[in-house]
């Protein structure tokens, strides 16, 4: 599923260069369930940010499903992104004035999925996570585990090859953070292909591998 090899992201060239990743390389397998640990300045934001297209690297190769995403065009990259991976965020990323149903929805409303295709695999996603009583809540009338658990919901309504969850549960009390931490568990365990960035052990403890990255390189 993922090939990286020698990745570099360097800022501020020169007397004060910051080697972000530092010759990362890493391979993780279709259908694996993989932890990346490290603290704040370790290199595991920007390596998520490349995970997930959002950036490009300064050096070395990343290979996404067998294809070389880091020579890709900006316009395909996007296209990578809304169709191959599936993003959860801290801060659950929402749109405000719609409701559960309408942000699920939304990434498939980009790629011109008809209204009765999207209706559908939204509702079936927001099942999935437990909340078809939600269906037309806004995100202000839910707690912030019922916002994520919509969050994840988008993220699984298309179907994508990679889900990347970047610190799911950061924001969470213990309780929110357990239901999350299931759900991503019972996904791993249905094949899906799950990174998972965080700093809390017990949350990486879920995955089936933990990689640890400190000052851009991989340690453990």
């Amino acid at each position: 599923m993922i090939e990286i090899k020698d990745l570099y992201k360097i800022y501020n060239s020169g007397d004060d260069e910051v080697r972000a990743l530092d010759g990362v390389n890493i391979t993780i397998e279709e259908g694996e369930f993989v932890a990346i640990m490290g603290t704040s300045g370790s290199g595991k934001s920007t390596l998520m940010n490349m995970l997930g297209c959002l950036d490009v690297p300064d050096g070395g190769s990343y290979h996404l499903c067998g294809q070389d995403v880091s020579s890709m065009s900006e316009k395909r990259l996007s296209r990578v992104r809304n169709e191959v991976i599936g993003f959860i965020f801290q801060s659950f990323n929402l749109i405000p004035c719609l409701n559960a149903l309408e942000n699920v929805e939304l990434p498939l409303l980009y790629r011109d999925v008809s209204r009765q295709e999207r209706r559908a695999a939204s509702i079936e996603a927001l099942l999935r996570v437990g909340l078809i009583n939600r269906i037309k809540h806004c995100p202000s009338q839910m707690s912030g585990g019922q916002q994520q658990r919509v969050a994840i919901a988008r993220a699984i309504a298309s179907k994508p090859q990679l889900i990347l969850a970047d610190e799911p549960t950061g924001s969470l009390d213990s309780k929110s953070s357990a239901d999350i931490m299931e759900i991503l568990r019972e996904l791993g365990n249905e094949g899906k292909t799950i990174v998972l960035i965080t700093h809390d052990i017990a949350s990486a403890t879920a995955a089936d591998r933990i990689i640890t990255i400190s000052d851009g390189r991989i340690v453990c």
